[in-house]
Parts: structure tokens; sequence; C-alpha cells
């Protein structure tokens, strides 16, 4: 079965979550070289999530485009109170 752009830039993010946290443990064990390795393969795999999350906002955004003729716009109904 396919996999949606949007689970694949899911699935990216728990990656480089988990790479993160190895390079960590990693570190903490004092092997620093593999540490350095984890954290790159971490921004690698947050680097190829955002580039599909942003695909899929394109994708969004040309079809809502597509169907009412405008981009719809979402205003927050409540937002925060200053003071």
């Amino acid at each position: 079965m396919p996999q949606s752009t949007h689970d694949r830039a899911a699935e990216l993010h728990n990656l480089a979550a988990h790479a993160h946290a190895a390079a960590a443990t990693a570190h903490g064990e004092g092997d620093h070289l593999t540490a350095h390795e984890l954290s790159k393969q971490a921004h690698e795999h947050s680097m190829n999530a955002h580039k599909l999350a942003e695909e899929l906002g394109t994708k969004i955004a040309s079809s809502s485009k597509a169907k009412d003729g405008m981009p719809e716009l979402r205003a927050d109904r409540n937002p925060p109170h200053r003071n």
C-alpha cells in the first residue's frame, strides 16, 4: 500500500527523534564519533520531513485554489488575550 506524504513526514520526524536519542546515549557513553554521525542522520531525517511537510502544504493550498478559485484563509477564533 502506498504511503501518504503526511505519513512519510511523520515517520521521518520519528526517525529523527530516535536518532537524536541514540546520539545522546552514545555521547553519554563517550562514543563521540557515533554520536556525531547519529546527529547528522537526525538532521537529515528532520530536513527531509520538513521538505515533505512543505510539499504537503503546497498541495493543500493548490487544491484549495483549484476548488474555490482562492486560497482558504484560516483565522484563530480564540486569539490570546493581551494585557
